[in-house]
């Protein structure tokens, strides 16, 4: 089939990480996956949550989107006195994925926060706030490290997500709006830089798909994710 912006199946939008993009932040990103921009910074403090453990750090995450960042303005969350629950749900995810190849001990006492603010949504913004919320946080880390904070990088890898779907019975990866809107079935990927499986976000939104459609659409994550994760390295200097 013919995407709407001429790619092919197995074909990422343009990617862009623009590196140090807030002077403030410990670490800081823009990330730019086709239309879908998303400003990622990572802050250090030394006050880990409570129910961590004494001497160990954490890593948690924030999520929003501007009220511009869709076709139509949304309510700031803050105007609803609660936090919105799909921005809730996203948050958690990005937390899980980057704690995932976190080593809390190396890290301690030091807590992480990465914000994730969409500035413009087109598709793809959880995804595309877990890659680029890693380079945000590596960056802290090696300005934790400068500075004496940290001995060693406390990862054990990097992680990057990608989004894939069935349309019209095509599998495609890395869906724009237009796309997602019209899948049948939408599928998020968090993996490492070994392949491995952080998580897999699958649902049949018009109809159930087999196992095998699974595999493909998790094959074509693994194509993207690893292109993501050279542009990751690219960056980094790894």
């Amino acid at each position: 089939m013919s995407r709407i912006d001429g790619r092919a199946a197995n074909e990422l939008r343009p990617v862009e990480i623009i590196p140090n993009i807030n002077k403030f932040a410990e670490g800081s990103c823009l990330i730019r996956c086709g239309n879908t921009h998303v400003l990622c910074t990572a802050s250090v403090e030394d006050k880990p949550p409570r129910h961590v453990p004494e001497g160990e750090g954490w890593v948690t995450a924030e999520y929003s989107m501007l009220p511009r960042a869709n076709r139509e303005r949304s309510r700031r969350d803050i105007s609803k006195l609660k936090l919105n629950g799909r921005s809730a749900e996203i948050q958690r995810l990005i937390g899980r994925a980057l704690r995932s190849v976190v080593d809390r001990k190396k890290l301690g006492p030091w807590n992480i926060t990465i914000d994730c603010d969409v500035l413009q949504g087109d598709g793809g913004t959880r995804t595309a706030s877990i890659t680029g919320g890693f380079v945000a946080m590596m960056l802290a880390f090696q300005n934790m490290m400068e500075k004496g904070q940290l001995s060693e990088y406390p990862v054990s890898g990097y992680v990057a997500a990608v989004s894939a779907g069935i349309v019209d019975d095509v599998p495609l990866l890395d869906l724009c709006y237009e796309e997602d809107s019209a899948a049948m079935v939408d599928l998020n990927c968090v993996m490492d830089d070994q392949g491995r499986l952080i998580e897999i976000q699958g649902t049949g939104e018009e109809r159930p798909f087999t196992l095998e459609e699974q595999q493909k659409l998790v094959e074509l994550c693994r194509e993207g994710i690893s292109k993501l994760q050279a542009i990751q390295k690219e960056i980094l200097g790894a």
